[in-house]
């Protein structure tokens, strides 16, 4: 199921975090900004980001549905249309379990073409295929007790045990995201090639964005790594 906040829209990382998704409403009437360098027009911008989820859709339904048992497949695609908000993608749950794929505005504007699209799409889909946010809270919830528990044995205070509980909530919720955002890249290739789209083409933001480097507590892995797994993954597609 698709519905819409107002549309106006580079693509950036992705998350598996659950951050406050907006109630969807309806496409208002687009306004032209004041600079739109380097982008689509708006009404073209609209147009490619609902062709996409229409084609996408149900192609990312029938793909969670074969490789899940029990886990909910009916997406919703909301765009976020807050003030302010960068250039971003990201998968979350509802109360009720439902998998929610949010674009901002600035995302679907820098977008250069429906391959770019429907490469995100396909991406943020895969996160909840593939089950990353209940993996990522495992990981947290470890690395909370963990850290919790050494600084208690050391004779820490409330104070420095729950700072530790905190710290070690991060270091497991980012034990394994770079590995998880190379998995969803390479799931997230095969369902956009499967809807007819061109995923090495899609995977070109990754030449307009600054990359993430080397880092062992970094959320995404460099640009390069990406490229290649998208790459990797569509040679076997194509069967070379």
């Amino acid at each position: 199921m698709r519905r819409f906040l107002p549309l106006l829209m580079l693509l950036a990382g992705c998350s598996v975090a659950q951050p406050p998704v907006p109630q969807p409403l309806p496409v208002p009437q687009i306004v032209q900004p004041a600079a739109f360098s380097g982008r689509v027009d708006p009404t073209t911008a609209v147009r490619n980001f609902i062709s996409v989820t229409d084609r996408m859709e149900p192609m990312l339904e029938r793909e969670c549905a074969a490789r899940s048992v029990g886990v909910n497949c009916d997406f919703l695609i909301v765009v976020d249309d807050r003030p302010g908000r960068p250039p971003n993608a990201f998968q979350t749950l509802d109360e009720a379990g439902r998998p929610i794929i949010a674009f901002t505005v600035a995302l679907i504007g820098e977008a250069q073409n429906q391959d770019e699209l429907a490469f995100v799409l396909g991406h943020e889909a895969a996160h909840h295929i593939a089950g990353h946010i209940p993996r990522v809270q495992e990981s947290a919830l470890q690395g909370a007790l963990i850290f919790g528990t050494l600084a208690s044995l050391g004779g820490g205070t409330q104070a420095s045990v729950q700072a530790a509980q905190e710290l070690g909530a991060t270091v497991g919720a980012r034990r394994f995201s770079q590995e998880f955002e190379l998995e969803a890249d390479a799931l997230g290739t095969i369902v956009a090639f499967r809807a007819g789209y061109d995923p090495e083409r899609g995977a070109e933001f990754f030449t307009r964005i600054p990359d993430p480097g080397e880092s062992f507590l970094g959320s995404h892995p460099p640009n390069a790594a990406r490229i290649q797994v998208v790459q990797a993954t569509l040679a076997g597609l194509r069967g070379f």
